[in-house]
């Protein structure tokens, strides 16, 4: 064994496959992953900046681990993802300089290159990693069935509010045989599922050959032996097009589920944000993708208490979700990040305000949510299994559509798509009986 390594990760799925790479990435070399950051010859702490919150809880467990370490000089702290971005490595390391490497998101080879530079590790070579290349950590291995797989990395949609270009980066599409790579060498492994990210995913080809867009990635993916099903996520509204709702539509293993924003309903809001989009544009896009796909199931993103939302703005958007009822709303207040282009606005809507919108706004999704899902009450859905909770003795699966079941059998179901009948909803889970 070469040494230990611990990753906490905070953040989005494409924090989750960056980390995931990495694990890989320190197995190859001889790691092993320990449970406890405070036990690891090397601790990784990859971050997410995108609200104050996440950003306040990586701070105070990287300030945790510099205290660690007046104990354990020869211990590696790493910081990566959005906290460090493209630009703030200078600056974090004047603010914590106990971090031994800043690495910016998806820039695992680098963090990986400086930790080899280390006299305790410098018998190590890198080719051991070139052997191993898309190998699933030992914590996924036999029992991951699910896969993200990152296929467009930073955005050039400079939302207002959003901090994503700044850290990320501008967009740029993985290379397709890289891509198709990655997913064979995941099936090979046992993954059933995977879902494809990008931060505007649908946008991904717009720097490749002609006629490589998300469309022909999904076909040629949903292609590959072993994998059962396909998701990606997130689009935009602006960059959802008819082609690829008619290949959702039309390819078979690519799920009926598409994650597309709205962010809100006012138009004036909508404008401020630099979305790109009115509200009627986004209503008429929901209508294409429920004419093709009757049944398509379409979560979204909402934002509660951007600067200069008054209360009929945010009536509008409670009307847009109420006219709508989409599947889940992903519900967020408003905190203004640095560098953005709200920070400069008077961040003038209340803490109290806020919490109320987003409580008025939570309601209502939820009884929608609730009256969707008993319509499935009697009803027989096809569950891919992803996980026996041994304390409550079930399978945990999802539906084409995501909706998330849970039910009883003595088989081994993992890994395997199960016929439930659903004999109890909820609006956030279903419960059923093998049919």
């Amino acid at each position: 064994m070469t040494g230990t390594y611990h990753i906490w990760t905070i953040g989005c799925q494409m924090n989750e496959a960056d980390s995931r790479h990495l694990a890989s990435q320190f197995e190859a070399l001889g790691f092993v992953e320990t449970p406890k950051a405070v036990d690891a010859d090397i601790a990784v702490l990859n971050t997410c900046v995108v609200r104050q919150q996440p950003e306040d809880k990586a701070v105070r467990k990287l300030t945790a681990l510099g205290g660690v370490k007046k104990n354990r000089p020869g211990m590696i702290i790493a910081l990566m993802g959005c906290m460090v971005g493209t630009r703030e490595a200078e600056d974090l390391a004047e603010r914590f300089p106990f971090v031994d490497v800043f690495a910016a998101p998806s820039q695992t080879d680098m963090l990986v290159d400086t930790i080899l530079q280390n006299d305790a590790y410098q018998h190590l070579s890198k080719a051991q990693i070139e052997l191993a290349d898309y190998r699933l950590p030992a914590v996924n291995r036999d029992k991951a069935v699910t896969a993200f797989v990152p296929v467009t990395l930073g955005c050039s949609h400079v939302c207002s509010y959003c901090v994503i270009p700044h850290r990320r980066g501008p967009d740029r599409s993985r290379k397709p045989d890289e891509v198709l790579s990655e997913v064979r060498a995941l099936a090979e492994q046992g993954i059933k599922e995977v879902n494809l990210l990008g931060q505007i995913v649908d946008r991904y080809g717009f720097d490749l050959e002609e006629g490589i867009n998300l469309a022909w990635l999904l076909r040629e993916v949903a292609e590959i032996d072993g994998i059962l099903r396909v998701r990606f996520l997130t689009s935009h509204p602006a960059y959802m097009d008819e082609e690829l709702i008619r290949t959702v539509a039309e390819t078979e293993k690519v799920c009926p589920y598409i994650e597309i924003p709205f962010q809100a309903g006012s138009d004036r809001i909508l404008e401020s944000m630099r979305r790109g989009y009115t509200q009627q544009e986004y209503r008429d896009i929901v209508s294409n993708i429920r004419k093709y796909m009757p049944e398509a199931a379409i979560n979204t993103d909402v934002i509660v208490g951007y600067p200069t939302e008054t209360e009929e703005d945010f009536q509008e958007t409670m009307k847009l979700a109420e006219d709508l009822r989409l599947d889940m709303h992903h519900i967020a207040k408003y905190s203004p990040r640095p560098r953005t282009l709200s920070s400069r606005m008077e961040d003038d809507v209340s803490p109290d305000e806020k919490e109320s919108r987003r409580v008025r706004l939570d309601d209502l999704v939820t009884k929608i949510n609730a009256e969707k899902s008993a319509e499935l009450l009697g009803q027989t859905v096809e569950v891919l299994v992803e996980e026996f909770q041994e304390k409550k003795n079930r399978w945990r699966g999802r539906t084409p559509h995501n909706k998330l079941v849970f039910f009883e059998s003595k088989e081994d179901c993992l890994g395997q798509l199960v016929n439930v009948k659903i004999n109890w909803t909820g609006p956030f889970s279903l419960i059923g009986t093998i049919a």
